[in-house]
């Protein structure tokens, strides 16, 4: 069956940075386009960033543009987002998501505080 399963998130300072991973099994990692998404306490779920199959595009929420960048190891069969310049604001459970047929991963807490 489908996983996908995060890591990486943590405490933070401002300023700081983080790197989550993603690992995915139970389907052909490399045909998919996969996603970061975060909700924070109160809001709704928004999303990040995200990538094509094969690295092949990325886009990115204009909140995060400039500080994230989203990557991916097909050979891995992970999917990163490398977070710099990490502010309060950016306090958040940070989900995976795979494209097509949506499945979720079970989220990772960052939190930027000093």
């Amino acid at each position: 069956q489908v996983q996908l399963v995060e890591s990486g998130g943590g405490l933070v300072q401002p300023g700081g940075s983080l790197r989550l991973s993603c690992a995915a099994s139970g389907f052909t990692f490399r045909l998919y386009s996969m996603s970061w998404y975060r909700q924070a306490p109160g809001k709704e779920r928004e999303l990040v960033a995200s990538i094509g199959f094969a690295g092949s595009s990325t886009d990115y929420a204009e909140f995060v543009k400039g500080r994230f960048t989203i990557s991916r190891d097909d050979a891995k069969n992970t999917v990163y987002l490398q977070m710099n310049s990490l502010k309060p604001e950016d306090t958040a459970v940070y989900y995976c998501r795979r494209g097509g047929v949506a499945y979720w991963g079970q989220g990772t807490q960052v939190t930027v505080s000093s």
